[in-house]
């Protein structure tokens, strides 16, 4: 592939999640070819025509790329590319891989394009979700309910699955770091009830991923800001009352936030500006939990 700067993508109308995230890779993490290119659509396998690209953007066939249509370097509709393994977006990651060679070490983006690839060859009928209605939320079925609500609006798909790939990046890169934080940084302890975990990490991803992973209790100090938030299981038995009433008189100056539920006893959320964290060290909030809750060491 000529190595220059690119001034337009080519992908299909009604752009799905494959062509998007074959377009976003290239915009996002080629940035230096791509971060400025437009982006025009076709019928499904076509390519664009050099007087549509002269007259519409200004550019020869040497300054475009096609992504999952056109059957060139990104599309993966011949015969010798149509299996399970590939789809635009594997192809466009493999590309990605040979010019920025670093790339092969970001595995959020690795389980992105995992996932792109699984959806584009309807793996995602397998999927536990996909019998339940609040499969309805996934990326790939919002894109479909966009194109639903404005079929013949192909930029304004392809910038709504743009930006919720931006987000599903974000959210996979802490997801990934909460993983590799409570295997490194947890700090497993025990109660009556159960097993409980406490993290000190900016990570908040860390503590709802502690309860995924079924521990009764999380508390996460804030390892800059000092904030604590503490939250039990929805389906624990016991509740955060008599904690609350004694870390507020241990702690009286801290802003303090006890949910209604019982489950959550919050010292900072970015739903909530202005507060006062908390002096409570973590060592000392889980010896206080021990005490109140049993298994005290």
């Amino acid at each position: 592939m000529n190595q220059g700067s690119r001034k337009l993508i080519v992908t299909h109308h009604a752009p799905d999640l494959d062509a998007i995230s074959s377009v976003w890779l290239l915009k996002r993490f080629d940035s230096q070819r791509y971060a400025s290119a437009k982006v025009a659509f076709v019928n499904p396998g076509d390519t664009i025509s050099l007087e549509e690209a002269e007259k519409s953007f200004n550019c020869q066939l040497h300054e475009i790329t096609h992504v999952d249509t056109g059957l060139g370097e990104f599309d993966h509709h011949q015969p010798e590319k149509a299996d399970r393994q590939t789809c635009a977006a594997t192809l466009v990651f493999d590309y990605l891989k040979q010019v920025r060679p670093e790339i092969t070490q970001d595995f959020a983006l690795q389980e992105i394009v995992k996932v792109v690839l699984e959806v584009d060859h309807f793996g995602e009928i397998y999927w536990p979700e996909a019998k339940e209605t609040r499969f309805v939320f996934t990326l790939h079925q919002l894109i479909h309910g966009h194109e639903a609500l404005d079929p013949h609006d192909d930029d304004s798909q392809l910038h709504f699955g743009m930006k919720a790939l931006d987000c599903a990046y974000a959210e996979m890169t802490n997801r990934l770091k909460a993983e590799e934080i409570i295997q490194s940084k947890g700090i497993e302890f025990e109660i009556a009830e159960g097993k409980c975990l406490g993290l000190e990490t900016q990570n908040d991803e860390s503590i709802k991923l502690a309860q995924v992973k079924g521990y009764l209790m999380a508390i996460r100090k804030d390892s800059e800001y000092g904030h604590l938030r503490i939250k039990v299981r929805p389906d624990a038995k016991l509740t955060l009352e008599k904690l609350y009433k004694a870390i507020v008189e241990i702690d009286p100056k801290a802003t303090w936030f006890y949910h209604a539920s019982g489950k959550m006893l919050l010292n900072g959320s970015i739903k909530h500006r202005n507060q006062t964290a908390s002096s409570l060290s973590l060592d000392g909030v889980i010896r206080l939990v021990q005490k109140l809750y049993g298994k005290e060491v």
